[in-house]
């Protein structure tokens, strides 16, 4: 399925750029936008605790701290940065998202802050819990039963209204400054500059937008590390695919229950040539993982941060049978008081179809023997 392209709405003016109401506007935009950066301190990177024998150490980028609670607060401020300074995103027209929910709470925060509606496109099944965010941040959720066309019903919206669709599934990777700037990559290393591994062997992103991936990976390139980044995507989702077979065009039919990450197409941020391994990751192998992650440092977490977390779980115990010693970092994305009727409710487990029983038997081997256990369940044949 190739990938439509889209017209930035607001190419074409319907506003006088030169006009100095305009320009005035847009100058204290931009300001109360960059003035959110600076109010914000940088987010935690969190040890996962593993026998200081073993010569690995764990960490997770907590980006539940920021102050829409998730890692997409820091693309959202990327995304309106983008759009405003590119003449797109304008004065009493709504800005539109086609979203499963956290970039959509965050996209609301700050078109409340600039003072614009916010709209966000998404499917029904979206947590209630976010639902409830986008709206307590002022902004409006329409919803669709097919999550394959909010693209199409988030650019219709768009020319209906007048509006800019933001479309992050395309301007995630180029409106992110991957060369620093205190990107999240660059982050991570400052914040290990003290630790015994300073210098990562690897680290694990999921795939939503794909531009996170991007950032780290091109960051990591452009400064020269050794540090290596691996992808591990959800199931319901085709990046996995996409990137194994190298067909941009693979597409699935079903929506991803990991909310934030797994796609039914291959974005246009991801960038497959950037990054070094991906894992397939079965979903009740992520709701084992947040469980667990749970029980060992007593905070809750969504979908995506376990899917991160069993990855990054994988290749902790490859580098301890393989005896290499380092440390890996995964992301701990938005918390998990926002999946509490989800991947915390035995009922929609059940529901779902979903047995966590040997993926988190499979986590508690690794932790208390430091071995991955050999009759591990099910996993994919390629990773």
């Amino acid at each position: 399925m190739s990938t439509p392209q889209q017209t930035p709405t607001g190419a074409t003016p319907d506003v006088d750029r030169s006009d100095p109401a305009y320009r005035a506007w847009l100058k204290e935009a931009v300001r109360r936008v960059q003035a959110d950066a600076n109010r914000s301190a940088d987010t935690h990177l969190l040890l996962f605790p593993l026998p200081e024998r073993w010569g690995v150490d764990l960490y997770l980028k907590d980006e539940s701290t920021h102050p829409t609670g998730s890692l997409k607060h820091r693309l959202a401020r990327s995304l309106f940065l983008y759009g405003l300074c590119n003449g797109w995103i304008r004065p009493g027209r709504p800005v539109i998202e086609a979203s499963s929910g956290s970039t959509a709470v965050s996209e609301a925060y700050f078109a409340k802050l600039i003072g614009v509606p916010f709209i966000a496109v998404m499917p029904r099944t979206t947590s209630a819990e976010k639902c409830r965010l986008i709206e307590f941040h002022g902004g409006r959720c329409h919803f669709v039963d097919d999550p394959r066309t909010m693209y199409e019903a988030s650019a219709a919206l768009a020319a209906e209204t007048g509006g800019h669709y933001m479309d992050q599934f395309t301007y995630a990777e180029r409106a992110t400054d991957w060369r620093g700037n205190n990107n999240i990559a660059e982050s991570i290393f400052r914040q290990l500059r003290m630790e015994r591994f300073p210098q990562p062997e690897w680290i694990v992103a999921t795939a939503g937008t794909g531009g996170t991936s991007a950032t780290l990976a091109r960051y990591v390139h452009y400064m020269q590390y050794d540090t290596r980044i691996c992808v591990a995507d959800p199931e319901n989702s085709c990046f996995f695919q996409g990137w194994t077979t190298g067909d941009p065009d693979v597409s699935c039919d079903s929506a991803s229950r990991i909310e934030g990450i797994g796609r039914p197409r291959m974005e246009p941020s991801f960038v497959p040539g950037a990054v070094d391994r991906m894992m397939k990751v079965p979903d009740a192998a992520a709701v084992a993982a947040v469980r667990a992650l749970e029980r060992v440092i007593g905070r809750k977490a969504g979908g995506s941060t376990g899917t991160g977390l069993w990855s990054a779980l994988k290749i902790v115990a490859e580098m301890v049978a393989d005896g290499r010693r380092g440390s890996v970092v995964t992301l701990l994305c938005d918390p998990g008081d926002r999946y509490l009727d989800k991947y915390y409710s035995d009922a929609w487990l059940a529901e779902q179809g979903l047995d966590v029983t040997p993926y988190a038997e499979a986590i508690d081997s690794l932790l208390s023997t430091g071995v991955w256990p050999e009759a591990s369940p099910r996993e994919p044949a390629v990773q």
